[in-house]
């Protein structure tokens, strides 16, 4: 991992950052996404909870990762009596991959919500994302519980 800089989000990182967010969420927009991500590095996070964006940055300067961490009032499997650091988002670009980088954004998550006074980090994946599961428990989540989630307009 050498040459990577993990650090939080800025302005400047917006459109690069919105690329990649693009790729993780594509329902919506690259556009979409650098409006929000405007509002999160101006510090208004579109929740009552605190949030931050960590990127990870190459020697050339180019964000190839970013982690999306959270607060959250609860989160299934854990202490309901305390908050919890939740990973929203969670990205590496392909090449940057099996470099640790990952890794080192969730080192860098877990920091952040230890000095919001959480004890416990959760987070979700897809049932059918086999990589992002396997990623999960080799950095030390293990499993809460499975559930599909329904929906039905009204």
């Amino acid at each position: 991992m050498d040459g990577i800089d993990i650090r939080t989000a800025q302005a400047a990182d917006v459109g690069e950052l919105a690329g990649l967010r693009a790729a993780l969420w594509p329902e919506s927009s690259q556009e979409e996404h650098g409006a929000e991500l405007r509002e999160i590095v101006a510090g208004r996070v579109p929740g009552i909870l605190p949030m931050v964006v960590l990127v990870a940055a190459n020697r050339d300067r180019k964000i190839v990762g970013f982690l999306e961490v959270g607060l959250r009032s609860h989160a299934d499997g854990c202490d309901w009596t305390r908050p919890v650091g939740y990973v929203e988002g969670w990205f590496v670009s392909e090449e940057a991959r099996r470099q640790g980088i990952g890794a080192a954004l969730l080192l860098a998550a877990e920091a952040w919500a230890r000095e919001q006074g959480c004890k416990e980090m959760a987070s979700d994946t897809q049932m059918h994302n086999l990589t992002s599961q396997c990623v999960h428990e080799t950095l030390g989540f293990e499993v809460a519980e499975r559930a599909i989630l329904y929906r039905k307009t009204l």
